[in-house]
């Protein structure tokens, strides 16, 4: 069976469900629209019986090239029913009342939500998966990666201490997290696989038919047992410090949004998908036209 939308589609394998990002022309950058769509997708897998294992994958070459920052789809000025959290509705709030607000329930807010889905899920990743598209993978329980995947988090050009769902030092140790984010350069799937961001590599040819049969295998075992062991995986990872980790980044970031915005021209001290893309060879989500530039001081 298969349902679509214009953002996300939703089909069944047995007892696998596939969510599949469906913006490829913007290499699957994260608006509004496709984070809620997510979310009804998530949740339809949740509550449906028959479906034990859960697929998320982006259409096209790249998984996702994180949150939409001058597609002329982005809609940060767009009122949308907020699920994350109770904070109010960013739309038409000044400066930090807006910002904060906003990316607590679409950003951290969202991908909190979907790590404590009580299904195991899996991140299929071929191509570009960064900033905003990390935070995706790595919510998710495993991560497939194809041979041509790539991982970077290139914020710190923003001035900004990575993305808002701030996983790095748990993902990958935190001396390579460091370097990961002070370069802000790509690792391909054999170092990600080497540093533990990623469960395995496969040729690109493969990718689809290599996680299905994983999402399958993990399929067979009971759903309870599945729901318990993730629960206690999840407890013992934010007994490390995991939960309030991201807090106390999540400040920082916000800390560096109003510098931004108070020190130069906007929250993203000048940047577009463009400049990023120029400077260090990101698969940014563009094309994005000169004249769509960050206009609020939001993400």
């Amino acid at each position: 069976m298969t349902d679509e939308d214009d953002v996300v589609r939703y089909r069944t394998d047995g007892p696998v469900a596939v969510v599949t990002m469906h913006r490829p022309q913007y290499r699957n950058a994260q608006n509004s629209a496709m984070t809620y769509a997510l979310d009804d997708a998530l949740y339809r897998a949740a509550d449906d019986d028959e479906v034990k294992v859960i697929v998320l994958t982006g259409e096209g070459k790249h998984f996702s090239a994180g949150h939409d920052i001058g597609t002329p789809g982005r809609d940060i000025d767009t009122t949308f029913p907020r699920r994350a959290g109770l904070w109010w509705d960013h739309v038409g709030k000044p400066g930090a009342e807006s910002r904060f607000a906003r990316e607590s329930e679409v950003y951290l807010g969202m991908c909190r939500r979907w790590r404590e889905l009580p299904k195991p899920t899996i991140a299929m990743v071929q191509g570009a998966c960064i900033a905003g598209g990390l935070m995706l993978a790595w919510c998710c329980d495993l991560i497939v990666a194809a041979d041509d995947a790539f991982f970077a988090d290139p914020v710190v050009k923003m001035g900004i201490p990575g993305v808002e769902y701030f996983a790095h030092p748990w993902v990958m140790g935190p001396r390579h997290a460091k370097e990961f984010l002070f370069l802000g350069e790509r690792v391909y799937a054999d170092r990600a696989l080497q540093l533990g961001m990623v469960n395995r590599v496969v040729p690109r040819a493969d990718l689809e038919s290599s996680t299905m049969d994983i999402a399958h295998r993990v399929a067979q075992m009971p759903r309870l047992g599945l729901a318990l062991t993730k629960k206690a995986v999840n407890q013992a990872e934010d007994l490390m410090g995991l939960r309030a980790g991201m807090d106390s980044v999540f400040g920082l970031h916000h800390v560096a949004h109003a510098h931004n915005a108070e020190v130069g021209q906007d929250s993203l001290a000048g940047h577009d998908a463009r400049s990023m893309r120029e400077q260090h060879g990101h698969a940014a989500a563009g094309p994005i036209p000169r004249a769509v530039r960050d206009t609020d001081g939001g993400r």
